[in-house]
Parts: structure tokens; sequence; C-alpha cells
């Protein structure tokens, strides 16, 4: 990899043993601390008034950024499209099972009304409601059939 680090370093080690120099310069302190890395750098910010200055309008700016925004439009309608029979059959499968579990709670509702009703109307049931309500069988002459003749005619004078 060819850093400065690595471009500096043929020029400062030595090849051999005889072509060592001195690290220490001559009139230099050899225990000072050296200088920050650009210490001697003086930034200077100058202030910039850009108030006045006015954008250059650029004509073909505003047809490629229209032009950008349709063909994402249009690449977005293209995907959804593509994607959106996955999404209806995926749809379709989540209903179809909402549907399956709704059959078989209606069954087991189904059967446990039926059971239900089978309960109810039993004769044993039936009769202890009669007890209940102290309904009786009426004795055999406190029946009394109507003649069908006989009542046609009241009606009909009414």
């Amino acid at each position: 990899m060819a850093t400065l680090a690595t471009m500096l370093d043929r020029y400062t080690t030595p090849q051999a043993a005889g072509d060592a120099r001195p690290r220490v310069l001559a009139g230099e302190d050899p225990f000072e601390v050296p200088a920050f890395p650009n210490e001697d750098v003086y930034l200077y910010v100058k202030h910039i008034d850009n108030t006045r200055v006015l954008r250059e309008v650029d004509p073909a700016a505003r047809q490629i950024c229209w032009r950008l925004i349709g063909s994402s439009f249009a690449f977005a309608v293209v995907v959804i499209a593509l994607l959106l029979p996955t999404l209806n059959r995926l749809m379709a499968g989540y209903k179809m099972e909402t549907l399956r579990q709704e059959r078989q709670r209606l069954e087991l509702d189904r059967a446990s009304l039926e059971l239900e009703e089978t309960k109810l109307l039993s004769p044993a049931r039936l009769e202890q409601l009669a007890r209940m309500q102290r309904f009786v069988d009426p004795a055999p002459e406190a029946v009394v059939y109507l003649d069908g003749n006989k009542s046609d005619q009241i009606l009909a004078k009414k």
C-alpha cells in the first residue's frame, strides 16, 4: 500500500549498517519535544457575504428532475403491479383460513344448540314443565267435540 509513511520509509531507513545516518542533526537538541503537526500553519477565516449573489437557473435541471420523478413513479407502479398477484394470493389464503375457522366454530355452535334443543324437547322435560305449570289432561267426558256444520252456520250469520 502506497502511503506517505511507506514512501518516505525508503529514504529514512538504512539499507546496511554502514549506511546508517544519525537521526539527530548537528545543532539540534536531542531531548527537545518535537513540534506538533501543522503548528506553524495559521488559518484565517474570511467572512464571505453571498446575500447579493443570485443562483443561476439551469433550464435542463428542471427537466432532469421531472424526468427522474416520473421514472421513479413508473418504476414504483411496475413493482406494485408485479407484486399485486402475490399479495392477492396471500390475502385470499388468510381469508380462506379465517372462513375455515369460522366454519368450525359455527359447526360446534350448531352441535351445542342441537344438543340443548334435544334436552329441552325430551318427553321427560315436557312432562316436568307441564307439572310446573299445572297442565293436566282433561277427563274424557270433559272433552267437547264441535260439529263442523253448526259452527259454519253461526259464522255465516254474523
